[in-house]
């Protein structure tokens, strides 16, 4: 009576899916946390280092707070948007002024650029195991890497956050078919319009990535969704598009001037500083302020891996029309890669990258928008080998015999072959263990360099300490205006919330450069008028030839890495 009847098996012997995250994406999220709470104790141990620059943006959100004034550009320059400030202003209005309060929305954008990195990494056609090992290289935080990640200086915070949303936002409309809904048109537009407002290092990723939308969508872009891009581009640049009418003003042709101001460098110094140094600087793998000569492998390793992943991805581009599911996310690589190609050139031909090329490196932190993309060729090399390796442990370990419960990382195996040890050639498993040796040497390097960022933190946080008892000092003092150096300034206006505020002097006691002009006219109108320099510094030493006691000269306050000059009556 049961011939030709399947029976039904048991509940006990029926499998269930699991909806339990998977084991790499559960170890992405301890990574990603891990990241941001590493991040989070160097801001609550004032690392890194504050500067006057940040200080001018912590001035420029405590003017917002007060609703003093509306800044569209960095106080004392026609470019770099002031976005950082109005994502800070709430927090000054509740809290007031303080380093903390300043970076708090940077950390955020920090996370919210790894999961949208995570993101992007799987929608490229990566698994699981390969965005886990994406948010570990970008979970490291070197000197470098932090400076740019979490200094609210201007430009750099919000640049990897956006370039991760375009690039993702480019993979859905150009793989979701026709008819994409106009919102994401109107988001890409928008995004792309607030980083041209911001900073337009991001230039290169926004044209790379807008021909690919241009390319597998030129019709819709002819109709309503060019129409919602477009106005999207013109509101997120409106800031900077109505002070160019209102002043005349070209923020490009300004950030042009600025890169190629100064002592111009040699090409021999430019090559070293945007190639051989550049690179291994702006993805973090070296020490605070130098790279140490066996951190510079990246160097070499860097250009290598950027000619043979356009490689890849340009023959995936190049396939028959109907493989289009594979086509849109390699054709999103070869952007990413190619706006990593251009930033890095433009870098390169600059006199900044030879003059100063430790700090200038930050004109660099956009490479990591394209890390998903770079490191692919390792991990196609890299993969069949982690199978074959894998399979044995997880059945020791997980009791597992099926190959689809290993996880992703077994993924290759489906390419039609079922057993891969049986097949694997010489060539590939070498391949696969040059790749291996590289991803290690990064995961190690950027490891070191983090730990020298870490041990690094405390003289930070003596530093940050002493400048707070400068500024405490000044206000039991009851100076009101002072003059220092550039570096000095603005974060003592900052940090006293304005009560105290500062002119710019250089070395030899001469006018400097002040980015809020106002503050020097208040200064030079306080007959009374204080000076602050850096213990053991030129202008200390300068403002020393000035002390005695008869009137109009100075007498000193010493504190703890500072010297207060007041003038005598």
């Amino acid at each position: 009576m049961t011939a030709g009847v399947r029976q039904e098996p048991r509940e006990a012997d029926r499998p269930r899916a699991s909806r339990r995250p998977r084991l790499p994406t559960l170890l992405a999220l301890l990574v990603g946390f891990a990241a941001v709470g590493y991040r989070l104790a160097l801001l609550l141990a004032d690392a890194p280092p504050s500067n006057s620059d940040e200080a001018t943006m912590g001035l420029a959100a405590l003017h917002i707070a007060r609703g003093d004034d509306f800044p569209v550009w960095f106080y004392g320059q026609a470019y770099m948007g002031t976005l950082e400030a109005y994502l800070a202003a709430p927090l000054v209005a509740l809290a007031g002024p303080s380093v903390l309060v300043l970076r708090l929305p940077t950390l955020a954008l920090y996370a919210l650029f790894l999961l949208l990195s995570w993101r992007l990494t799987r929608r490229l056609g990566g698994d699981r195991w390969y965005a886990l090992l994406v948010v570990a290289v970008l979970a490291l935080g070197a000197d470098r890497v932090v400076k740019n990640q979490l200094i609210a200086g201007g430009g750099y915070p919000e640049l990897n956050p956006a370039g991760a949303a375009l690039a993702l936002l480019t993979v859905a409309l150009c793989g979701n078919g026709p008819g994409a809904r106009l919102p994401r048109w109107a988001a890409w537009g928008l995004v792309a319009g607030v980083l041209l407002w911001v900073d337009p290092l991001i230039l290169p990723y926004a044209l790379a990535l807008g021909a690919v939308l241009v390319a597998w969508r030129r019709r819709e872009l002819a109709g309503r969704a060019g129409a919602a891009l477009g106005g999207a581009l013109l509101l997120g640049a409106a800031p900077m598009l109505l002070d160019s009418l209102r002043h005349g003003r070209n923020p490009l042709a300004a950030v042009l001037s600025a890169g190629g101001s100064g002592t111009s460098a040699s090409w021999v110094e430019r090559w070293h500083g945007g190639v051989v140094v550049g690179p291994p600087l702006a993805m973090g793998f070296c020490s605070p302020g130098h790279c140490a000569p066996w951190q510079l492998w990246w160097a070499v390793a860097f250009p290598i891996l950027l000619l043979l992943a356009a490689f890849t991805a340009w023959r995936t581009v190049r396939r028959p029309a109907g493989s289009a599911d594979r086509r849109v996310p390699a054709a999103v690589r070869l952007a990413l890669l190619g706006g990593a190609a251009a930033v890095l050139a433009a870098y390169t031909a600059s006199s900044a990258a030879g003059r100063t090329p430790v700090e200038s490196a930050r004109y660099l932190s956009c490479l990591a928008v394209a890390v998903p993309a770079l490191l692919w060729p390792l991990w196609q090399a890299a993969r069949p080998l982690a199978a074959r390796l894998g399979r044995p442990v997880g059945r020791v370990v997980l009791g597992l015999d099926r190959r689809r419960e290993l996880g992703e990382v077994a993924e290759s195996d489906r390419s039609g072959h079922p057993h891969l040890g049986e097949v694997e050639s010489v060539r590939s498993v070498v391949a696969g263990i040059g790749a291996v040796t590289v991803l290690a040497g990064m995961l190690g390097t950027g490891a070191s360099a983090t730990a020298d960022a870490i041990r690094a933190a405390p003289a930070v946080h003596a530093a940050a300490d002493r400048h707070r008892m400068l500024v405490d000092a000044l206000g039991d003092l009851g100076v009101r205006h002072v003059r220092g150096g550039y570096w000095t300034c603005n974060r003592i206006s900052f940090a006293s919330g304005e009560e105290t505020v500062c002119a710019v002097v250089d070395d030899e006691l001469r006018p400097g450069f002040d980015r809020l002009p106002g503050y020097r006219r208040a200064v030079a109108a306080d007959p009374d008028a204080a000076w602050v320099a850096p213990d053991g510094s030129p202008l200390a030493a300068r403002l020393d030839r000035r002390l005695g006691a008869e009137p109009g000269a100075l007498r000193v306050i010493t504190i703890p890495g500072w010297r207060i000059y007041l003038p005598r009556r």
